[in-house]
Order: C-alpha cells, then sequence, then structure tokens
C-alpha cells in the first residue's frame, strides 16, 4: 500500500467535500430554509449537523493521532504500512445518502443555536484540523491506532480512515442538500 498516495487521495477528498460544503453557506434563505416534502432537515440544518458530526468525529481523531503518534515509539511502522490495504469499499456507502440506516446520537441532531456565518467558519476550522492531522501522521503513522466505527458496522478502522469517514459523511449530506434544492427549484 502506497500510504502516501493514500493520505494524497483523503486531502483531495476533503477539499472537495468541504468546498462543496462550503458553496451551501450562499444559498438564500428561501433555500436555506426549505422545509423539504418528506419532513426532513432544511439545508442549515443539515449544515449545522454536518459541523456536530465533524465536531464529535475530530474528538476521536484527536485522540487517536495522539494514541498513534505514541505507538510509533513501540510498533514497527513499516511493517503496519507493508501489511496494510485500503479496503474503500467497504467506506463508499457512508458517503451515500440514504444508503443504510443509522439512528445518529441526539447531541449531533441540529439545534439552531448557531447562525449561519458561525457554522462556515467552524467548518472551515474543522477542514483545517482535518489537514493538520494528516500532516502530522505524513508517514504512516496513523495506522497505528484504530478505534471502533458503529456505523453501518465498519468496525475497526485506523486515523486516516476516520478521517475519510468525516469527509464521506460530508459528502452524505451534500445529496441531502440537493435533494432539498431540487424541490425548491
Amino acid at each position: 500500500m502506497d500510504i502516501f498516495r493514500l493520505i494524497q487521495d483523503i486531502k483531495t477528498h476533503l477539499k472537495l467535500s468541504f468546498d462543496e460544503v462550503d458553496r451551501w453557506f450562499d444559498k438564500d434563505n428561501k433555500m436555506l430554509n426549505y422545509q423539504p416534502s418528506n419532513g426532513g432537515w432544511t439545508v442549515q440544518q443539515i449544515l449545522e449537523h454536518i459541523y456536530l458530526t465533524n465536531f464529535y468525529l475530530l474528538i476521536l481523531i484527536e485522540k487517536g493521532s495522539k494514541k498513534a503518534m505514541r505507538n510509533y515509539l513501540d510498533l514497527d511502522l513499516n511493517l503496519e504500512i507493508k501489511n496494510y490495504s485500503f479496503n474503500q469499499e467497504k467506506f463508499e456507502k457512508i458517503g451515500e445518502y440514504g444508503a443504510f440506516q443509522w439512528i445518529r446520537p441526539e447531541h449531533m441532531e441540529p439545534k439552531g443555536e448557531l447562525n449561519l456565518t458561525e457554522i462556515r467558519s467552524l467548518v472551515s476550522q474543522q477542514y483545517h484540523q482535518c489537514l493538520h492531522y494528516l500532516d502530522l501522521m505524513n508517514n504512516g503513522e496513523g495506522l497505528l491506532c484504530k478505534t471502533t466505527m458503529t456505523v453501518n458496522d465498519l468496525g475497526k478502522i485506523n486515523v486516516y480512515e476516520y478521517i475519510y469517514f468525516l469527509s464521506l459523511h460530508a459528502q452524505r449530506h451534500v445529496t441531502q442538500m440537493k435533494n432539498n434544492e431540487l424541490e425548491v427549484i
């Protein structure tokens, strides 16, 4: 496995996902506050949910990156890299809106406590946090810590895969926002 290629691919995916999310902040109030016919979230609520989910995922990513860097002292990174294979198929459903059922925790539900400007700024900071962790673990260290991910039964995933999950989650909700937009048009 070319770990440097994986890190670059995740950076590219993050940029595309976050750029796409950021464009939604520029929509007019009618689009941002449109309640879809299925009773789902408005675009503004989806944007808040993306921020909240990122917030909690980044707590795990931060802990994982610290542990991975500590593990670097005791584990054979070259052996981990040699034995690692990225199973992209396992993750693809995460980015597809409606591909599986999962009840999100209440703390990831939008509450309307932040305005759009605050959410946009926080999401931008989250993007830069992800890049920071990828830069920090730029030699493969992110493979040295695995944490369980219950969503869609992913199981134990490494820190890089957590960051990729975060990016796929945003992509999933971009589709949801596009669905809302199609109803408005």
